[in-house]
């Protein structure tokens, strides 16, 4: 409760909790509120020329380049994204997590390994690395989340690798091996909580670059295939009617811009609230 009340007392942050709570509620009951199906080709969604129908009149936002309403297919995209941004962070934060804890921890050769691994995968391009993957395998709603889950876990594994190293010479931890502690008590009962705000600020600035990176993704066409709706794929499939129409292009790249605006704004005041360092700052 304290860190709510912390963020509420934040514009910039109240502005990007409602952002991000708008766009979650409105995903999850996107079957409820939209109006049509989202690959549904309605026969009055076309022009008499065959152009897409501007925004107006039942289709609230206009159609896009087959007949389908656009209003309905940005809300089950806004599904997709999210939830390719919550299970591929997720994924990433975990793996970050695990590497950088052992190889804080045990340091010697074995750490030494996994960060001159995790440097390696830092040298590489992440969105070059994630066409490259993408490319080779099928893609699909969780491909896409795997392949960005293994570009984005480099950057959370070498702060935790760092913080880990300092508190493994703290006192209490030197205290703890004393007294016969083993390394399973030591991990996961003194050192893991103390990466929990760490984890958390990562977790949520990581959503945005996972929205962003997916709707790129889909928008260079290996990304979320078609019929499937994500934001990226919408600007994908309209992006050469960008004149003729373009609020085929304007709707979904605003909502793109404006979850992971939400996002980093929620993210950057949890970091001042749960890391005092930062504090001031900015």
């Amino acid at each position: 409760m304290g860190i709510v009340r912390s963020l509420l007392r934040q514009p910039t942050a109240v502005f990007g909790l409602v952002v991000v709570i708008l766009v979650v509620v409105l995903a999850l009951a996107a079957p409820l509120i939209a109006p049509f199906s989202p690959d549904e080709q309605m026969f009055d969604g076309l022009t008499l020329e065959g152009a897409p129908m501007p925004p107006g009149g039942q289709f609230l936002l206009g159609t896009d380049t087959l007949g389908r309403d656009l209003l309905s297919r940005m809300l089950y995209g806004a599904r997709t994204s999210l939830i390719i941004g919550l299970v591929a962070n997720g994924i990433a934060v975990t793996i970050g997590l695990f590497i950088g804890i052992v190889a804080g921890y045990l340091r010697g050769l074995a750490g030494n390994i996994l960060m001159r691994f995790t440097d390696l995968m830092m040298a590489f391009p992440a969105l070059l690395l994630a066409i490259v993957l993408a490319a080779l395998l099928r893609p699909s709603l969780w491909i896409v989340a795997m392949v960005i889950a293994l570009v984005n876990w480099v950057q959370v594994a070498r702060i935790v690798y760092t913080e880990t190293r300092g508190l493994v010479e703290r006192d209490f931890i030197m205290a703890e091996r004393s007294l016969g502690a083993g390394h399973g008590r030591i991990l996961f009962l003194h050192i893991l909580p103390h990466l929990v705000p760490t984890a958390i600020v990562w977790g949520t600035l990581g959503i945005a670059t996972t929205v962003l990176l997916e709707a790129t993704l889909s928008f260079l066409g290996i990304g979320v295939q078609p019929p499937e709706p994500s934001w990226g794929n919408i600007i994908f499939e309209s992006q050469s009617y960008f004149q003729a129409a373009p609020w085929l292009v304007f709707f979904p790249g605003m909502v793109i811009l404006l979850t992971a605006l939400a996002f980093n704004l929620v993210g950057d005041a949890l970091r001042d609230i749960l890391d005092p360092t930062q504090r001031g700052r900015g």
